[in-house]
């Protein structure tokens, strides 16, 4: 009885995989070749670890894959064991779709390399959003990526003007109006990553840039290996693909429960669904990896991850750049004794700490993009069907730092706190 209904479920979920249209004809010699794609880890799921797909041994042919899972599903072979040929069949169709080549993504190529892949992650994550109202998660990022893209083309270009004066220079500029205000322990109390600016500045090398420029991109891939085969196969399969996802140990029932949100109608399943997907991007694809750029050569990478922050202003319609939200405030002494505020317009937070970022993500950027999808498509419509070259260089942020930083000094002000209110 146990032995039949085993084959009774079998058959029942090949039957629900060749309904879906997962399932073909198998191309002959798939099913000898299948053993040796099977129980293998997904070492190269971290693009840290090098060019490529999930793992160095697995093809890069579609019709080849999409065989090699016909025969594993055909012979009842547990998802589990599969997990390695199922991630890489739909990240070889989404990079496709995308335009992109996988086998030679490699995101230590640097950014002129990865240029072309950048502009081709985001335009696909964007057409996803268009295609599709739900997917939002996707159209969020595709905005989001012309200020990542912007800032990382003008990283490269920081690179071989770094030892010009100019950006430590304004950095002690900032601590030196906050010091002439406030006295020295007001200084001490300002954010890490000001200081280390000012400290490492002079010391930042083009070799470090370059470092940081590829861990950057190494989480820009990790994020679209991550997710992309996911909203692919949604859009291609819909939930019963994702379902091979999960039994396939490729994610767990939170984020099975997310996509179910996503696909539901219901709007606030919808916003819910499409927050749980952005949190996993926070913090399951990049957090450890943003955690390791910010502790690079001490006060270089605090001072480089502070300064993407400073200097961002993100596409999305409403939201307030990072360097406003929560600014420098701090409680000082006037000189004749009564209690004062500090105030200076750059962020008291560093973009690359995961719950500071959170913070800005869910107050900032989800609500407002939310409300672009709902109540101002059209405008949102449109500002997506700008060629994604356009959008990317349109935001440029990093040339002007020192211009930045120099103003927001201007800007500083020590205003009385009223003791009555």
């Amino acid at each position: 009885m146990r032995i039949g209904a085993s084959l009774r479920t079998a058959a029942l979920s090949l039957a629900a995989a060749i309904g879906l249209g997962l399932v073909a004809a198998t191309p002959a010699g798939a099913t000898a070749e299948l053993d040796r794609y099977l129980d293998l880890p997904l070492v190269n799921r971290d693009a840290a670890s090098g060019p490529g797909g999930v793992h160095p041994a697995l093809p890069y042919d579609a019709e080849t894959l999409r065989g090699l899972l016909n025969s594993a599903r055909a012979r009842g072979i547990a998802p589990a064991r599969y997990a390695a040929l199922l991630s890489q069949y739909w990240l070889v169709d989404a990079t496709s779709k995308a335009g992109i080549e996988l086998r030679s993504w490699n995101p230590r190529a640097g950014v002129a390399a990865n240029r072309e892949n950048l502009i081709k992650s985001y335009r696909y994550y964007e057409n996803l959003q268009l295609d599709h109202r739900e997917l939002r998660w996707a159209g969020m990022g595709g905005q989001v990526g012309a200020d990542f893209g912007g800032g990382l083309v003008d990283f490269e270009l920081l690179g071989t003007i770094y030892d010009l004066p100019g950006i430590s220079e304004a950095a002690r500029t900032v601590l030196g109006a906050v010091r002439n205000a406030a006295g020295p322990r007001a200084v001490a109390m300002l954010p890490p990553g000001l200081a280390a600016l000012a400290e490492a500045g002079p010391h930042i090398t083009p070799e470090d840039l370059n470092y940081i420029n590829g861990m950057i991109l190494v989480m820009q891939k990790n994020i679209f290996s991550d997710l992309m085969p996911m909203h692919d196969a949604y859009a291609s399969a819909g939930l019963p693909a994702l379902e091979e996802f999960q039994a396939a140990g490729l994610f767990g029932p939170d984020i099975m429960s997310a996509w179910r949100d996503v696909a539901s109608g219901d709007e606030n399943r919808v916003a819910a669904g499409n927050r749980a997907l952005l949190r996993r991007e926070q913090d399951s694809a990049v957090s450890a990896q943003w955690d390791q750029v910010r502790g690079y050569k001490g006060s270089v990478g605090e001072a480089i991850t502070y300064l993407s922050g400073a200097a961002g202003s993100p596409s999305v319609a409403g939201v307030v750049p990072p360097r406003e939200f929560h600014p420098v405030q701090m409680p000082v002494s006037l000189p004749d004794g009564r209690p004062g505020l500090l105030t200076l317009p750059l962020p008291d937070w560093n973009w690359s700490v995961l719950d500071a970022r959170w913070d800005y993500i869910t107050t900032e950027l989800l609500p407002k993009y939310q409300f672009q999808v709902q109540s101002q498509w059209p405008a949102l419509e449109a500002a997506m069907r700008v060629p994604y070259p356009v959008q990317l260089e349109s935001k440029r942020p990093l040339l002007n730092i020192p211009q930045l930083l120099i103003s927001a000094a201007r800007q500083l002000r020590v205003t009385p706190i009223d003791q009555e209110g």
